[in-house]
């Protein structure tokens, strides 16, 4: 498969949203394009002929939409058993159950967690998709897991450093004391 073959052009157009995606602080912000390349992926993934993959990246679009809107470990939990659902009826081998993994773990993050612990779960889910897409033979998806992740790190430290800074400015009742 070339560099522009139908399939990788659409893996390429993954890596932009998700570079996007990894980039944000807000958490709403990063679902949001997290779920718009979830379905761009899933197109990827159909055209590399990886139904596995595909079918948890279009749970998983479906899953950041509704979490957009909602935060109920139930409906995380009802999605987790649809996507390993879609896992036994799609995974062939050991392989195949990678994204299924990745997305499930994601999921429980997305509708339980905020802040360092959700990016944190996110990415040891990005690490599964990492080893899906490198087998898969996946350039878009592959660079798109490698620069996830190191976004991901680099807006983790982000966020802790922020959080430190304002856990170290004296509030007004501080200031009165002095």
């Amino acid at each position: 498969m070339g560099l522009f073959s139908p399939a990788q052009v659409v893996g390429y157009i993954a890596l932009a949203l998700g570079i996007t995606a990894f980039l944000q602080k807000s958490d709403d912000r990063l679902k949001f394009f997290n779920a718009t390349q979830g379905l761009v992926y899933a197109l990827h993934f159909v055209l590399l002929g990886n139904l596995p993959a595909s079918a948890s990246s279009l749970i998983s679009s479906l899953r950041s939409f509704l979490a957009l809107r909602y935060r109920s470990w139930l409906l995380g939990a009802a999605i987790v058993i649809v996507n390993v659902g879609m896992g036994a009826a799609f995974a062939r081998n050991t392989a195949g159950w990678l994204p299924v993994i990745g997305s499930s773990i994601a999921t429980v993050a997305i509708f339980t967690m905020r802040g360092v612990p959700f990016r944190a779960v996110l990415l040891s889910s990005t690490l599964l998709w990492l080893a899906n897409n490198i087998i898969s033979g996946s350039i878009g998806g592959t660079l798109l897991e490698l620069a996830n992740a190191t976004i991901n790190i680099s807006t983790m430290i982000r966020m802790v450093r922020s959080a430190r800074a304002q856990s170290r400015r004296p509030d007004e009742t501080q200031l009165a004391r002095l």
